[in-house]
């Protein structure tokens, strides 16, 4: 999976992009270069401005200021049917009429490719698709995953420079998204095309993207690898919009280099890293559900006195693969915590009313400063 790296030179650049609507910003000062043959995902809640800047790419929206460079080529000054780059919709937008084959074949026909080429470049497109067998197929016969996979190669048959993906998979059912996004990352990958996709799916973004940015009101606030957007947060928006999260407010008592204490409501935090903050300043912990740990009793240890919290099972889901538990701590406070069904039954099965100790290493959770 290609990510950018540092002294990389950009393949795809957005410098300073604002798009305003009559006062209101929904693009605010869009930074951010990708590498060539890079997955780069837009990832936000809806009205954040992510499809506005897909838009923007494609051509089919200018920019109030700023400037989108595709490999050295400033796109302001051309139209959208002249960027090298294709669009695929979550609709899909295939021809209800025309076969597999026809559909693929559409818009080389357009661009007035000679019989022979178009059947080369279709052909291809089909094998890499692996819908050679459909090819006079009409859409309606064929299912979900295929009608996706045609539009993909049609996307990818003009061999463009950029691959704007809208909500590429919103149209598919949980089970067979999961199927196709290994699927269209392969197939993205084989050929070798710079991707930029947008989508509301955490879960899609952190499968198929080698880089996310998390938009908010028009801007990025933060961008990086999955793994790095998920256990390093950089805002509590961010830790709180992907995956799970337990928001713990708290101040700041003891700040060393090596370490810092938070006291909040329910615990005292043992951070084993330092932070840029004064003592006193408010904070936030972030900690995710599957760091922490459940016991019947209080554990034992030299920082005992740290990352602790007594409380009561009020709830418990049951997910297959594991079962989050819902603790009220004293406060009030409700703490989730998400433990592996490893075992079919377990001995000492935990169960609701239960009291129960909550704990986690130095290690597990983020100190939040926005």
């Amino acid at each position: 999976m290609v990510v950018a790296a540092a002294g990389d030179k950009a393949f795809l650049q957005i410098q300073g992009v604002v798009k305003d609507f009559n006062g209101y910003k929904a693009v605010n000062n869009a930074n951010v270069d990708i590498a060539k043959g890079e997955i780069f995902a837009l990832l936000g809640p809806s009205g954040c401005g992510k499809s506005t800047l897909l838009r923007m790419l494609a051509g089919f929206e200018t920019p109030t200021s700023g400037r989108i460079v595709l490999g050295g080529v400033d796109l302001a000054s051309l139209p959208a049917y002249e960027r090298p780059m294709n669009m695929m919709f979550q609709s899909y937008a295939l021809f209800p009429h025309l076969s597999v084959w026809e559909n693929i074949a559409f818009g080389l026909k357009r661009e007035g490719l000679p019989k022979a080429q178009v059947a080369e470049r279709v052909e291809a497109m089909l094998k890499l698709v692996q819908l050679g067998k459909f090819a006079q197929r009409k859409p309606h016969q064929l299912s979900g995953g295929q009608q996706q996979r045609v539009a993909l190669a049609r996307s990818l048959a003009k061999q463009p420079q950029l691959l704007l993906l809208d909500e590429p998979l919103g149209a598919l059912d949980k089970k067979l998204r999961e199927q196709t996004q290994i699927e269209l990352v392969n197939i993205i990958e084989q050929v070798g095309v710079t991707c930029v996709m947008v989508t509301h799916d955490q879960e899609e973004a952190m499968t198929m993207a080698s880089r996310i940015a998390i938009m908010s009101e028009g801007r990025f606030l933060q961008v990086g690898p999955p793994s790095e957007i998920y256990e390093t947060p950089a805002t509590r928006f961010v830790a709180d919009f992907i995956g799970n999260v337990n928001l713990m407010d708290g101040t700041l008592t003891v700040d060393e280099p090596d370490h810092v204490v938070i006291t909040s409501a329910d615990c005292r935090h043992y951070v084993g890293h330092g932070i840029t903050g004064t003592e006193g300043m408010p904070v936030t912990v972030a900690l995710r559900p599957e760091k922490i740990h459940l016991a019947r009793h209080a554990p034992q240890g030299e920082l005992s006195e740290f990352n602790t919290a007594r409380g009561k099972i009020k709830e418990i889901a049951y997910f297959g693969s594991f079962t989050v538990f819902h603790v009220v701590l004293a406060s009030g406070a409700l703490l989730k915590v998400s433990v592996a069904n490893t075992q079919r039954h377990r001995d000492d099965e935990l169960t609701w009313g239960d009291e129960v100790w909550a704990h986690w290493s130095r290690s597990a959770h983020v100190v939040l400063t926005q």
